[in-house]
């Protein structure tokens, strides 16, 4: 697998939105799920959200429910995070992560670069 390509990311006040995108190179149609992940300073990786391809639902971490839209275009070879409304604890490095499994736990060799977001308050 190639690995995924992160875009998007930068430096926001509080209430902006931002948009991240995530080349899915190589994606394997198998594949159950894909999905963000970031990891501020000090802290675990954690996860954002997520997209069950062949059920077409998304997964939301509490923390950005109703805040947060993950989406993918029709080829599935590309997906989008749009953040709305960011907080300064939204600030971290976003990862994508093209292959979760069905407990969307990610594969640790399919992360992208990572993102730096910044919210300043």
């Amino acid at each position: 697998q190639v690995q995924p390509v992160e875009f998007g990311g930068g430096l926001v006040q509080a209430g902006g939105s931002l948009t991240l995108s995530c080349a899915l190179f190589g994606r394997t149609p198998g594949i159950f799920a894909s999905g963000w992940f970031r990891q501020a300073p000090g802290k675990e990786r954690e996860f954002v959200a997520g997209i069950v391809w062949h059920r077409g639902t998304t997964h939301y971490a509490d923390s950005v429910q109703g805040r947060f839209t993950i989406s993918s275009n029709d080829a599935k070879t590309t997906m989008t995070l749009q953040m709305t409304d960011l907080k300064p604890d939204d600030t971290a490095v976003y990862y994508c992560n093209g292959d979760l499994d069905y407990t969307l736990v990610p594969n640790p060799e399919y992360w992208g670069q990572g993102t730096q977001v910044t919210v300043s308050s």
